[in-house]
């Protein structure tokens, strides 16, 4: 007769019987044929706890099976993860809300631009327009002309004022030129240059400097007794000239307007002498004598100082 070992390696019991029935012994109903009468009709699942003996508490399971660990609850874990999933939550509106606020700080101030009187509910604030550039100052004249050279700003003396004209200020920094005719010349004027070291002087060819133009008209009747002159023609025969004296009237005008500013008072063309060159009229063999420069000078001094 063979021993009977308990499986896994277990001591045999010597004085019980061998486990099982013997070989050809019917099984009884609610019995496994590998456990004793009244054991369960399927082993315990995994994680369950076995059965013991009846009457041996403490016993290890049969067949030595290993014990499973206690089932561990999950409880916890899901109470932790939901108090953070809502900690992340808030702080994630709050951090949004604190961002939104420290932007908006950020952002400037507009600024309104146009009229400060409030616009009505539905009226759209246009913007204030813009200050056009200053135009230049353009004469009402139909007369006006544009120079290009000295001789042309003899035209205000005419009453046409002079588009290109530098600016009338004042007559302390003004830059003055002066003009006269003579009956024989109406229309044609001569430059009168004086004041060469004084600061309204400006040379022929800073004509587009000048804002001042001095006029000198002939007064009329003022002509004396005339000026025997002999002078040699270009056919060689001898001409005698009557050198006229005169006086003539002095007036400031703006050019580029054409305005009068001031009175010069009254200029003489005195005929003391014969001068080395004359212009005279061939029909009345007669020559007019040119205003003085020094009385000119100081009607100048006198309009600009």
């Amino acid at each position: 007769m063979s021993e009977s070992h308990p499986p896994y390696g277990g001591q045999p019991d010597p004085n019980s019987a061998p486990w099982g029935p013997p070989p050809g012994s019917p099984v009884a109903p609610g019995s496994t044929p590998w456990g004793p009468p009244g054991s369960p009709v399927a082993p315990p699942g995994y994680g369950q706890p076995q059965q013991a003996y009846p009457g041996q508490p403490g016993q290890p399971p049969q067949f030595g099976m290993p014990t499973p660990p206690p089932r561990k609850s999950n409880r916890g874990l899901v109470i932790g993860l939901g108090i953070g999933a809502g900690v992340m939550a808030l702080l994630m509106v709050c951090g949004g809300t604190i961002g939104y606020l420290a932007l908006d700080d950020d952002e400037p101030t507009p600024t309104t631009v146009g009229s400060s009187a409030t616009p009505d509910a539905g009226t759209a604030t246009s913007a204030a327009p813009q200050p056009t550039p200053e135009q230049p100052e353009q004469p009402q004249n139909n007369n006006a002309v544009t120079a290009r050279s000295s001789s042309d700003m003899s035209a205000v003396c005419e009453g046409s004022p002079i588009l290109n004209a530098a600016p009338y200020q004042s007559p302390k920094s003004a830059k003055v030129f002066n003009f006269s005719n003579s009956p024989d010349r109406p229309s044609s004027w001569r430059l009168e240059s004086v004041g060469y070291d004084k600061p309204y002087y400006a040379r022929a060819t800073a004509w587009a400097t000048v804002s001042v133009v001095g006029c000198l008209t002939l007064v009329p009747g003022s002509e004396g007794a005339g000026r025997k002159c002999d002078y040699k023609g270009t056919d060689g025969k001898t001409v005698t000239i009557n050198y006229v004296s005169s006086r003539y009237t002095l007036a400031f005008h703006n050019a580029k307007t054409g305005e009068k500013i001031a009175d010069g008072g009254t200029v003489n063309a005195p005929a003391v002498r014969c001068p080395s060159f004359v212009a005279y009229n061939k029909a009345t063999l007669k020559a007019y004598a040119s205003p003085d420069d020094g009385a000119i000078e100081l009607a100048v001094d006198k309009f600009t100082g």
